[in-house]
């Protein structure tokens, strides 16, 4: 048998188990190899299932009948199988985030076609026709204040904002990751999106500046975008949602904001020099707050984000939606997925609600 053909198989065979049971840490950490090993293939089963058949299809298609193929159809099946339940487990998320929303402000997610096209021919990719990104707008004078805004080539006028804040550990990350999908479906839906930079390997103070700055830029450009500067949801993924959910706490004119996969715990750097956390701003006044974690989640463990939710939603007067989606790993808002559409879903219903209330 083909030692390629074999360490292909094994090395896929160990993805789809860390993608299907990943042995969970104790506590959060930037990284860790298991999260490396499944997070792709927890998200893209679809294209886990075609690299499987392009790496199985030599071996499969020789010697038929015999003993060593009989015994290669058997190894391929193995790591098939698993992506299969990757796939089945996906759908998953939809009655999970119908349920939050349900059961917190009594908001009904659209049961939009599913994008199954998409998923299978065009995973990775974004882009929309009706949609232009306006690149590296600087709204500092910082090499790393630049922001990316997308907006609905048929001129919005009044226009809700939708800020995004990539994660990275305060160490690494870009606006060209994370969320594009959801950018440029909102910005098609008449939204002005931005995805910005900030400041890293810097104090938590600065980085939280530069957000809180990429906003006021938003907000005085906002006639020039079509927008609204009275309506503005703040969101990020991993670091960006502790950014911006420290800011939902300490602006009081955000309409509300979103958390994906959220680090929401101390980090240094803070503006006294104490440890900086959105724990420390709860508040009753807090706008409304989406979080969304996954149960496998293994960079930032969904106790952490659970606890987080519970603290604000016991301070807050305002809605706190948490949804577990199961099954889910970090950076689950990177790629078009059947996950992601039903978390675009919910992401799209909760702001319009908060940008409405």
């Amino acid at each position: 048998m083909p030692i390629g053909f074999l360490t292909s198989i094994a090395l896929l065979a160990l993805c789809t188990f860390a993608a299907l049971r990943p042995p969970m840490p104790r506590h959060s950490s930037p990284s860790n190899l298991w999260f490396w090993l499944g997070n792709l293939l927890n998200e893209q089963p679809f294209l886990g299932l075609a690299l499987l058949a392009v790496s199985a299809f030599p071996t499969l298609t020789t010697r038929l009948g015999t003993p060593a193929w009989w015994l290669a159809v058997t190894l391929t099946a193995v790591p098939a199988c698993g992506m299969a339940a990757l796939a089945a487990r996906t759908r998953s998320a939809r009655v999970v985030l119908e349920a939050a929303l349900a059961a917190g402000p009594g908001i009904r997610m659209p049961h939009s076609r599913r994008p199954i096209l998409r998923v299978l021919l065009l995973p990775l990719v974004s882009w929309r026709p009706g949609v232009r990104r306006l690149r590296n707008r600087r709204y500092g004078d910082a090499q790393a204040q630049r922001l990316d805004v997308y907006v609905s080539r048929s001129r919005p006028h009044g226009a809700p904002i939708l800020l995004y804040l990539h994660g990275g550990g305060f160490v690494t990350g870009s606006k060209l990751l994370g969320a594009r999908p959801l950018l440029y479906r909102l910005a098609d839906h008449g939204w002005v999106c931005a995805s910005a930079n900030y400041r890293l390997r810097t104090a938590y103070s600065d980085s939280l500046a530069d957000a809180n700055q990429a906003i006021a830029w938003l907000r005085d450009h906002a006639d020039e975008l079509g927008a609204d500067p009275a309506r503005l949801v703040v969101a990020g993924g991993s670091a960006g949602a502790h950014l911006a959910a420290t800011i939902a706490l300490t602006d009081d004119s955000i309409s509300g904001a979103i958390g994906l996969y959220g680090y929401y715990g101390p980090t240094a750097g803070g503006a006294s020099g104490a440890p900086a956390t959105p724990h420390a701003h709860l508040h009753a006044d807090a706008p409304p707050l989406l979080i969304v974690h996954g149960t496998l989640d293994t960079l930032v463990l969904v106790e952490d984000a659970r606890h987080f939710a519970n603290e604000l939603d016991h301070a807050s007067s305002a809605p706190v939606v948490f949804a577990e989606l199961p099954g889910t790993q970090h950076n689950f808002d990177f790629f078009h997925s059947l996950r992601f559409h039903a978390v675009a879903d919910a992401v799209e219903s909760f702001a319009v609600w908060a940008t409405r209330r």
